[in-house]
């Protein structure tokens, strides 16, 4: 497999960095430029090969990384004489590929990822190209990816829409995998830009274009402040953490009464009222490594109440309304069953066991698999014997909030590691 740097951008935002003396890829973080960044965490995953599309200031690159051997790779340069957009050159690139897909990278992005498993994707679902995706502190101005339940892509919601609605935090990262055909679609010498015209016109044509979602680290840090903030994660050690090759380790969220007011059965958007202390909660898991996961019983579902897409979109009012205060979710899970018959409006294809509902581990099981998740590392915070029993059935360690019913459902006999007031007190507990 081979990687394809977009190396050529000004930097205009890093000025005060740059001094116009080198390109926004060789902006220095902690020690090392952008691009010597990428090239390591590459190499790691056995990616030496490595194409650099180099534009302004470019020869500063060339002299700096020559044929990459210093650092392990082999480097060969195309030069944008002029500028073509973040698709334009990708016309020149088959040239130098040897294989059928290459990982495209722009040289503004810092990241680490596990690139074998965003790869497995890829093949499994036999991907023209994946996009990495993810959620973020700011998606209230960030052009969103709008996928189906499988990944596939239906459509970017631009940044510039009025989203008069309500919607799931999922942005493009700047990360791709590409099959090389991809590149024959671009013509010669012609400015193109990579989302809103090549990959657009491709998901219009129903090509199989995907979002590859992972809570890894990967962030474009084309700003001073950026920069700044990225240095501290670099050194403490929290970006290499994130990558999914490492263990993780997670905070499990049960929803109503946890994170939102416990309102009944909330099976309509108006019900939904966040609790007052859940975005500053999540905040704090975002900033500590823990990985901030719901999973929620939605009976609602099984009881004919509402349907699976009503579910969805109450979880995309939760996103939502924790983006607007710069906080997210890593994941969401919810089981809509009920074995229990008998409600006069049921709906009887959700009126059966499952090993998803809680106090079953089915959703946390999941989740482990996707994300290299240590359920002996993690914790489960819940307002419920319910919750806590599951934690308990997965090996996790157990936090109980006394908003939402309190532990009053008395359903199972467990005692919980922390019995906490409210979220807030729960998270800044298990931190310290």
């Amino acid at each position: 497999m081979q990687a394809v740097i977009m190396a050529g951008g000004k930097g205009t935002r890093l000025r005060a960095i740059t001094n116009d003396e080198i390109p926004k890829p060789m902006a220095p973080v902690a020690g090392k430029p952008i691009l010597e960044w990428q090239i390591e965490c590459l190499r790691r995953q056995g990616i030496t090969d490595i194409v650099m599309i180099t534009g302004h200031l470019g020869h500063k690159i060339r002299e700096y990384f020559e044929n990459g051997a210093r650092f392990g790779v082999a480097i060969q340069y195309i030069e944008e004489t002029t500028p073509l957009g973040t698709a334009g050159a990708l016309s020149m690139v088959p040239q130098l590929l040897t294989g059928n897909s290459f990982f495209l990278v722009f040289g503004d992005v810092l990241f680490d990822i596990d690139l074998i498993r965003m790869e497995r994707f890829h093949r499994e679902r036999k991907a023209l190209a994946t996009l990495f995706v993810h959620p973020n502190v700011h998606p209230f101005d960030s052009d969103l990816v709008v996928c189906d339940e499988n990944g596939k892509v239906l459509k970017f919601d631009s940044k510039h829409n009025v989203r008069n609605y309500w919607y799931h935090n999922c942005v493009n990262a700047g990360f791709y995998l590409m099959n090389r055909s991809i590149c024959e679609k671009v013509p010669d010498n012609t400015k193109v830009d990579l989302e809103k015209e090549l990959l657009s016109s491709l998901i219009s044509e129903g090509q199989p274009i995907y979002g590859y979602h992972s809570p890894e680290y990967i962030k474009d840090v084309g700003t001073v402040e950026r920069i700044q903030k990225a240095e501290g994660e670099l050194t403490s050690g929290f970006i290499r953490g994130r990558c999914l090759n490492q263990k993780q380790k997670a905070i499990f969220l049960d929803r109503d009464g946890t994170i939102n007011k416990k309102n009944g059965l909330v099976y309509q958007e108006d019900q939904f009222e966040l609790e007052d202390c859940a975005v500053e909660a999540i905040r704090k898991i975002n900033a500590s490594g823990y990985l901030a996961i719901v999973v929620t019983n939605q009976p609602v579902v099984a009881r004919g109440l509402c349907e699976v897409a009503d579910v969805e979109r109450i979880h995309q009012k939760m996103e939502t309304l924790l983006g607007q205060k710069g906080v997210y979710l890593d994941e969401i899970r919810f089981c809509p069953h009920h074995p229990d018959r008998g409600y006069p409006e049921e709906n009887p294809a959700y009126k059966i066991p499952c090993h998803c509902r809680k106090p079953d581990i089915g959703m946390l099981e999941d989740c482990a698999a996707a994300y290299n998740i240590a359920l002996e590392e993690s914790w489960m915070i819940g307002d419920t014997t319910v919750d806590i029993q599951t934690g308990k059935n997965a090996g996790t360690k157990t936090a109980l909030v006394l908003t939402g019913d309190a532990g009053n459902d008395k359903k199972y006999n467990v005692t919980p590691d922390l019995v906490c007031q409210d979220l807030l007190e729960a998270v800044n507990k298990i931190l310290t």
